[in-house]
């Protein structure tokens, strides 16, 4: 269907202004022109103002990572790791502005004892984005681990935890692989949102909630004896 820009602003809920500086600055295609002063917008513009509106706000991406996922769109998901450049930021789970180590840096910063540190990548539950770069995230791992050690428990679920993680990961791979086996230009952003709210939504919902409950029977257990 063709439709005014009064129609997509209403079918989007976005000012037009903003949907003219989305196609300014590359993001959306140009209108159809009809004729002068009067041009046409397709289903395609509505299916991707609503993905820039859901990557700007629910994911925080730029306008340069949008435009650079949406100029790699026709490449496969499971093969272009381009794809993914919008959400890397938030799965990395590093503060913009966060300080960065090298391992040798880091280690003497917050005196972090060598063998453990090793014992720790070895295991998978230290996870550092590069070889040589270290933050505040991989320390407070490491306090934790501590913690444990203090009161004489052995890490054993971080462990696990670092396990499941990974057997996780393969399997929103694999979703992943699924969703571009489906990929057409009409279900781009639905797609994304598929990824999105499993990777961010659903999966916290799922952890958490079974959490919730393994601890509520544990409460009613306890009562009940």
């Amino acid at each position: 269907m063709e439709y005014k820009i009064s129609e997509l602003v209403a079918k989007t809920d976005v000012p037009k202004s903003t949907i003219l500086y989305y196609i300014r600055e590359g993001l959306l295609p140009e209108a159809k022109k009809i004729k002068s002063n009067v041009h046409r917008y397709s289903d395609e513009h509505i299916e991707l103002i609503h993905y820039i509106k859901y990557m700007k706000e629910e994911i925080g991406s730029t306008n340069e990572q949008i435009k650079f996922a949406l100029q790699n769109q026709n490449q496969s998901l499971s093969s272009s790791a381009t794809m993914l450049q919008p959400l890397m930021n938030t799965l990395s789970d590093i503060p913009s502005d966060a300080k960065h180590y090298t391992k040798e840096e880091f280690i003497e910063y917050y005196k972090v004892d060598t063998t453990l540190l090793e014992a720790l990548l070895q295991d998978g539950i230290l996870l550092p984005l590069h070889e040589d770069d270290y933050t505040e995230r991989e320390a407070s791992i490491i306090r934790l681990v501590m913690y444990f050690k203090e009161v004489g428990v052995d890490h054993t679920v971080l462990k696990a935890y670092a396990h499941h993680a990974k057997a996780l990961s393969e399997l929103e791979y694999q979703m992943q692989a699924k969703l571009c086996s489906v990929r057409d230009e009409k279900n781009f952003s639905t797609l994304w949102k598929i990824m999105f709210e499993s990777l961010f939504n659903a999966k916290t919902y799922l952890f958490n909630r079974n959490t919730y409950r393994v601890l509520l029977n544990a409460v009613k257990n306890e009562v009940k004896q």
